[in-house]
């Protein structure tokens, strides 16, 4: 089980790949590096392949008082140096995604270019008044689902995650056992983000001097908040492209694994940075 200790925080990793270019998956809230198992086989033939378990969750150490999305972009950035990968395409998927954007601005030199699907940074909608009524209803439903975690419940919990916030009714009975643990065994981190002041949050002046290539994409069965998030994101980023994953959700590397593949690698490998 490979461990790298980085800003004082044990965090577990996975390394695979033949190819020359280092690409780093970042899982969202919840979840873990097992969130990336159907389409890392397919991305190590042409990349060196980074995922791990952010701090917090599954193997990673789960450190005791309030976390912050500050602190997983910091263990981002450190681990991208530790193992050598500068630069770096860094791939995210919903929180992840979040991480890879704000470590874009922060630290554009560690990156080849950044691949984000529908990151939850509803703070961008705030002055719409068309949609600030759901992105109020959002926040609404995670309190909730915060509440019933602090409760210790945690499993109910992340089914009304799963059903009111990420994937809507009825999903979270289509998702396989292990999947579901994982979840559940990771509620405690989510009571963190969802008390950090700092993680919906986002100001497009930290991205709009980002001059590498990025790719956002989004699911045209995902819940609505999430577009209107990619297209204030694309009109900040100089370099970035929009790709729309038909038939898929907020998880399309778990539903539409070798479309998710198709496309990852096909904007990476002609796009330079």
């Amino acid at each position: 089980m490979a461990m790298a200790k980085v800003n004082g925080v044990r965090l577990f990793y996975e390394l695979d790949g033949t190819g020359e270019v280092p690409l780093v998956l970042v899982h969202g809230s919840w979840n873990s590096h097992q969130d990336w198992d159907l389409v890392v086989p397919n991305l190590t033939d042409e990349f060196r392949v980074l995922r791990y378990d952010r701090r917090g969750h599954s193997r990673s150490e789960r450190p005791t008082g309030q976390g912050s999305v500050r602190e997983d972009v910091a263990d981002l950035a450190a681990l991208i140096e530790h193992l050598e990968l500068v630069p770096a395409w860094v791939v995210g998927n919903s929180f992840g995604a979040s991480i890879a954007l704000r470590l874009a601005g922060e630290h554009p030199d560690l990156l080849r270019g950044v691949i984000a699907h529908e990151p939850p940074l509803f703070s961008l909608l705030a002055d719409n008044p068309t949609l600030s009524p759901i992105v109020a209803d959002v926040q609404t439903k995670i309190r909730s689902v915060a509440e019933r975690i602090a409760s210790g419940d945690h499993a109910a919990a992340t089914e009304q995650f799963v059903e009111t916030v990420a994937l809507g009714p009825g999903a979270w009975e289509t998702l396989p056992p292990d999947f579901k643990h994982v979840l559940i065994e990771n509620a405690p981190t989510y009571l963190d983000e969802a008390n950090d002041p700092d993680a919906l949050a986002f100001d497009l002046d930290w991205i709009s001097g980002f001059s590498k290539p990025v790719l956002l994409t989004v699911g045209d069965q995902s819940p609505p908040t999430f577009a209107p998030v990619v297209t204030r994101l694309s009109g900040a980023l100089p370099r970035a492209e929009v790709v729309t994953l038909a038939g898929a959700g907020h998880i399309p590397q778990a539903t539409h694994p070798d479309t998710y593949v198709d496309v990852v690698t096909g904007f990476t490998c002609t796009r330079a940075a």
